[in-house]
């Protein structure tokens, strides 16, 4: 069994008509249609009210058992073979050194993301637990199974960390406590480190404190969009969809106030209709707050409102996975690079000998997320394949060869010579 799905994916040398950007105004996600009242909030799920039997794997051809946070989460596949619960293989590289632990209900996720596979869209046509997120399918393990097995393995464990990732829905912030609590029961976060990617929307700073007080590491937000318009477009209004952009932000700065210095971050995605220079401002943006920034290549997720438009093009992306990678540990600025009419990267501002290191040595180019044990710029939260297929990979869950920098060399040439 692979961990990945490919999906029939096209490379993404360029974008739709030649172009080697994706513009806002091609950008457009599709509306929502409405859900049949028998699919709305999980209500197929409930009253059947099937009872779970251990790890479920998506499956759907059977009935969706009723599960629910904190005594059901789910997790990636590559998390799920990493942890034992199930098979399979992954190209080129081991599975995952985070345990991504994600709140589960009937109900859903209670947001209408336009990019986001677990949508409240989705409802009218999946159950909750059977959808694709980031391009794989999310088993649900009891979380008291999930405990045992990380705790039998002590100071062995292939963990360098742990991610709860919340939904919006009514129960997250106290099942995230709870989740929290079981973990750091029985597992020292000094040994594993807990990561919490949150959901602001139904969040206060109170909630933030808690988190820290129990034991969380560090604390994400995930803006994905890199400008408010866009935000509005793909996570708010636009897609009638709860989120705002400003409550965001307000949550954002209280885990700056709360956290600390690099104990705080945004997600980016990259490719749905912002400029290379919006998203590099952005980088900057936080750079100078304290905190860092983990970056996703637009990838169309299957089923989701964007699932008919162009992934990013390889040298949109590269240009701007090189740009953040300067900018967060290389001391670069934004203002010190130089864009287009159209926004992109023309000049990094740095001495070609020195972009020519930090290009040959390849971490730019993997994937960016909260660290492991290893060291700060290398992810524990590699997420292989999680937003390109292994036959033309964006993000580089391992440390790229020298055939792999030969291809990120000729991407990030077009159509500017950068190095």
């Amino acid at each position: 069994m692979s961990c990945v799905k490919t999906e029939g994916a096209q490379p993404a040398e360029k974008g739709r008509d030649g172009l080697d950007f994706n513009p806002y105004e091609m950008m457009e996600p599709r509306l929502p249609g409405k859900t049949p009242k028998n699919r709305k909030n999980g209500a197929e799920v409930k009253n059947r009210n099937l009872e779970p039997e251990g790890v479920y794997r998506p499956d759907y051809n059977i009935l969706t058992p009723n599960m629910r946070s904190p005594e059901y989460v789910q997790m990636s596949t590559a998390a799920a073979i990493t942890l034992g619960v199930t098979t399979g293989r992954m190209y080129r590289c081991s599975c995952t050194r985070c345990l991504n632990l994600l709140l589960t209900y009937p109900e859903g996720c209670r947001a209408n993301c336009a990019y986001c596979g677990l949508a409240r869209h989705r409802e009218a046509e999946r159950n909750y637990a059977d959808r694709n997120f980031i391009r794989v399918d999310w088993p649900a393990v009891p979380m008291d199974v999930v405990i045992d097995k990380v705790a039998g393995d002590g100071g062995n464990s292939p963990f360098h960390r742990m991610c709860i990732s919340m939904i919006t829905h009514p129960n997250s912030d106290a099942d995230t406590v709870a989740v929290l609590k079981k973990w750091t029961d029985r597992i020292d976060p000094e040994a594993i480190p807990v990561s919490i990617l949150s959901n602001p929307t139904t969040m206060g700073r109170a909630d933030v404190q808690k988190l820290k007080d129990l034991g969380a590491d560090i604390f994400t937000v995930a803006l994905d969009a890199a400008t408010p318009e866009l935000f509005d477009r793909t996570r708010g209004k636009g897609v009638q969809s709860p989120h705002k952009w400003s409550k965001y932000w307000e949550v954002l700065q209280d885990a700056r106030d709360i956290f600390g210095p690099q104990k705080f971050g945004v997600h980016i995605i990259v490719g749905m209709g912002e400029t290379e220079h919006d998203v590099l401002n952005l980088v900057q943006k936080i750079v100078d707050m304290g905190g860092h920034n983990h970056m996703f290549c637009f990838f169309p997720e299957q089923g989701s409102l964007m699932d008919h438009l162009p992934a990013t093009p390889r040298d949109q992306w590269r240009r701007v996975q090189l740009g953040r990678y300067l900018i967060d540990y290389c001391d670069a600025r934004v203002d010190h690079m130089k864009f287009d009419d159209h926004g992109r990267v023309t000049d990094f501002g740095l001495p070609t000998g020195e972009m020519d290191d930090i290009i040959n040595d390849g971490l730019a180019f993997r994937t960016s997320g909260c660290p492991g044990k290893f060291q700060d710029d290398i992810s524990a939260c590699d997420r292989p394949y999680g937003d390109s297929p292994p036959s033309d990979i964006a993000s580089y869950p391992f440390q790229p060869d020298r055939k792999d920098i030969r291809k990120i060399r000729k991407q990030l040439e077009i159509p500017h010579r950068l190095v």
